[in-house]
């Protein structure tokens, strides 16, 4: 059986009859994973394992989680700061921030990989205008070429620790008030004005970036559909312009930033039609079983070929990692993000402290 374009996600800790024929139709190919899936790490390794059984090829597990206020998985894992601090540190030390990056991107793949999952939404490389409250400090930083260097070094550290990248939310999130979850953010510069934004992208795609997430932003001046079902985006701008060839996501089609493109059968179609390969469905159970009941798509062996390549390269069970001077190390940094002012004059060996 081949991996399909929806993802979809589960009720609890433990799958269901209902979760397991949920997993089970043609067109699933992955999983996405929230805080109520997660207890502690045995938990969550057991459930993953169960996932993965019900489908051969397994399905594909993801999660959200970035650090600060986006990390789902929190008793027993190592507690993130938000890529915010890592701009800090930055700011203060170029060559620590950027060692600081490689570690704690290792750090949160190591510790998802380690648990049984594929990889997770990171990182996210939005520029911060000031007046996107749902990115904030998810940024790294204001400046774009401060971005592009700092999302290179934590993507780096994923790719170390076996976890496949994916930016987000192309081709930006952060110049936008509304929040996408909630309404329709609306983005009325011109490409030409949009550089800066792009800026990380075009320097994650010449370091091989696997993965970009397309946002639910209206660019009226470029299309008049959101960028998530936009061929002139997901096409135009990200594959012939930028060169991307990797796997392109569509941001979760049950937000409401979604809604302009019709029903929920609507949005998947015109999201595939743009060039989006993955079709995330969250929270919303009956009307994911509505999409698969009536979604009518072949598979396509290109996408299939992305989506395969985002499975994760797991090196060390999670219990493991602590006696791992990787691990070791990556802590050694993540105390270090607390402490303010920041300290600088830890150096582990470079940017690759948490090098495998």
């Amino acid at each position: 059986m081949s991996l399909g374009p929806v993802m979809v996600d589960i009720a609890g800790t433990t799958l269901t009859a209902a979760d397991r024929e949920l997993l089970a139709h043609p067109l699933v190919g992955s999983v996405i994973l929230f805080t109520r899936n997660y207890a502690d790490p045995a938990q969550l390794a057991a459930l993953v394992a169960d996932i993965q059984s019900v489908r051969s090829p397994a399905l594909l597990v993801a999660v959200d989680h970035e650090g600060g206020r986006v990390q789902r998985f929190r008793p027993g894992f190592s507690a993130l700061p938000p890529l915010r601090r890592i701009g800090q540190v930055f700011d203060a030390d170029a060559g620590q921030g950027l060692s600081m990056a490689r570690a704690l991107g290792w750090l949160m793949a190591a510790e998802v990989l380690g648990c049984g999952l594929d990889f997770s939404f990171a990182p996210c490389v939005d520029l911060d205008y000031g007046v996107s409250t749902i990115i904030g400090d998810r940024s790294f930083h204001t400046r774009a070429a401060t971005v592009a260097q700092l999302a290179i070094a934590y993507t780096h550290g994923m790719r170390d620790a076996g976890m496949a990248a994916t930016a987000k939310h192309f081709p930006g999130h952060g110049a936008v008030v509304a929040d996408s979850h909630l309404a329709l953010p609306i983005d009325r510069r011109e490409l030409a004005d949009m550089d800066e934004d792009l800026l990380p992208y075009r320097r994650l795609i010449a370091n091989a970036l696997p993965a970009v997430m397309v946002a639910h932003v209206l660019y009226p001046a470029v299309d008049d559909v959101p960028a998530s079902f936009s061929r002139k985006w997901v096409q135009g701008v990200l594959r012939q312009e930028l060169g991307f060839s990797g796997l392109v996501f569509a941001d979760d089609l049950t937000m409401a930033g979604a809604a302009a493109a019709g029903d929920l059968l609507q949005r998947a179609q015109r999201a595939l039609a743009a060039g989006c390969d993955v079709l995330p469905v969250c929270n919303d159970r009956p009307g994911a079983e509505r999409l698969l009941d009536t979604l009518r798509v072949p598979i396509d062996p290109a996408s299939q070929l992305r989506l395969v390549r985002m499975r994760g390269r797991k090196q060390l069970r999670f219990e493991n990692l602590a006696a791992s001077a990787s691990w070791q190390s990556a802590r050694e940094w993540l105390r270090r993000s607390a402490a303010s002012p920041p300290e600088l004059s830890f150096n582990p060996g470079g940017t690759d402290a948490g090098g495998t």
